[in-house]
């Protein structure tokens, strides 16, 4: 694995604790469904031993360039929601753990060409993890209904002026496509308080990227397919990075379904396949100083009963 790159790539995030929520078993089979740089990947290696054995998820076809030389790595480029197929696909039944990193890497913020970041201001309006199908950010910008985008940012940006964003960008697009962040910047700018600029438009570019990529759907997938790859004492350790994935993540790990809907038994005892292994952790203020990208980050973890 060539270090320098992968570093470059993405610095990852609460690394020894997620890692550590694994309780790595030596012989044991782990999955990460959220490679990029491979951080977490190459922690997990370090920890097993010769039978044990690791595969990793990433979609993005740049993050092959980290890829681990090691008899027991396999990299697996699709979306993680496919997991349980792709485990069915190597004759894996059960694992012992599956970490998921969530959100976007650095790599993704700080790469122009990709449309991920409002800091650059020509970049084109793509945001596609996989950048070989589905439809970019202008599509939707362009293309979909006032009301559907309206949708889309009160959904996913949790945005409160999302109707009169959503007006705003289809009568625009009257006049000329979007295909820039600096000509959707330029659309939007008058609904963006100058004292809370930069919170509302990474608002506003979260809920188009979550859009582009079909971020929850995926989410919900891949979590109903960890509960029924992992063996009872298996470990699923999750970071999160906004309330959307961290809401559906905490109602997993609380009652097994992404819901949240409890159930219990004649005595009135919850019913989950999980127990929590400890309460919430995020970084500390050394992570926070060394890698911003960190402050927003939560870290859950529950074991398979």
């Amino acid at each position: 694995m060539n270090i320098t790159t992968a570093e470059t790539y993405h610095v990852p995030v609460l690394l020894k604790e997620s890692v550590d929520g694994l309780g790595i078993l030596p012989d044991g089979i782990y999955v990460d469904v959220t490679f990029g740089g491979g951080g977490h990947s190459k922690e997990i290696l370090s920890r097993l031993g010769k039978k044990g054995h690791l595969y990793s998820f990433d979609q993005d076809a740049d993050a092959e360039q980290n890829i681990v030389a090691d008899d027991r790595f396999t990299f697996v480029r699709s979306n993680f929601r496919y997991v349980s197929n792709w485990m069915a696909y190597y004759g894996v039944e059960k694992i012992d753990g599956l970490l998921a990193d969530l959100g976007v890497s650095s790599h993704h913020f700080d790469d122009e060409t990709r449309g991920f970041s409002f800091r650059f201001e020509e970049a084109p309006l793509d945001m596609r993890m996989n950048k070989r199908a589905g439809k970019t950010a202008a599509d939707i910008l362009n293309n979909y209904s006032e009301e559907r985008l309206a949708d889309v940012f009160y959904l996913y940006g949790e945005l409160k002026n999302a109707r009169r964003l959503a007006k705003m960008i289809a009568n625009a697009r009257q006049q000329q496509p979007i295909r820039t962040t600096a000509d959707f910047g330029r659309i939007i700018e008058p609904l963006m308080s100058a004292e809370r600029e930069k919170k509302e438009l990474a608002r506003v570019y979260q809920a188009l990227r979550i859009e582009v990529n079909h971020e929850m759907d995926a989410l919900r997938d891949m979590l109903k397919g960890a509960t029924c790859l992992l063996r009872p004492g298996g470990r699923l350790s999750v970071i999160t990075y906004h309330s959307l994935e961290d809401r559906l993540v905490k109602n997993v790990m609380k009652a097994g379904n992404v819901d949240g809907k409890v159930q219990q038994d004649f005595f009135g005892r919850i019913s989950s396949p999980y127990k929590l292994v400890n309460k919430l952790v995020t970084p500390t203020d050394e992570e926070l100083e060394q890698n911003p990208r960190s402050r927003s980050a939560k870290l859950r973890i529950a074991e398979k009963i």
